[in-house]
């Protein structure tokens, strides 16, 4: 029996809000929980401000990216909103790795680098589009430090 075109249509658009609500669910509750967290207002130069700021980044990212257009093509379409999914998890794990302490956790957000990225080639490769640049998924990722005091010495006129 050949599918209606509304029909299809239908399942897309309930699929692609389920995922936004999902998705932005979990993002507001965690920004809901960071705006909470008297530590890191009142202690903005410490490994956790930085950490929640670079994952605040990733998320924000993530969620932009995920904004896309329908094409038609179901199986496209998904690839085009689950690849910058992916790629947040990515981000979110290396920022974990530069801020993180526990070792177990640190395997876990090495993991999922590698998972996340061999499901995006994956989801490209079912598509049929060409694959993502071949890098070496990091195991271990450096803090980003300034030099003490960096920050201080800038010029408050300066634009981020």
């Amino acid at each position: 029996m050949k599918e209606t075109t509304m029909t299809r249509s239908s399942r897309y658009l309930i699929t692609t809000l389920l995922v936004s609500v999902a998705a932005f669910s979990a993002y507001q509750a965690f920004g809901q929980q960071v705006e909470n967290t008297p530590s890191v207002a009142s202690q903005p130069d410490t490994p956790e401000a930085a950490y929640l700021a670079e994952n605040d980044m990733a998320m924000t990212k993530m969620m932009d990216d995920m904004e896309a257009k329908p094409s038609g093509d179901i199986d496209r379409d998904f690839v085009v909103m689950m690849t910058p999914h992916h790629k947040g998890a990515i981000d979110m794990a290396q920022a974990y790795l530069r801020y993180g302490t526990n070792e177990q956790l640190k395997r876990i957000a090495q993991e999922i680098i590698v998972d996340q990225q061999q499901e995006i080639a994956a989801m490209k490769i079912a598509v049929g589009d060409p694959l993502p640049p071949s890098n070496a998924a990091p195991t271990q990722v450096a803090p980003q430090t300034a030099p003490a005091g960096a920050m201080k010495a800038m010029s408050p006129d300066m634009k981020m």
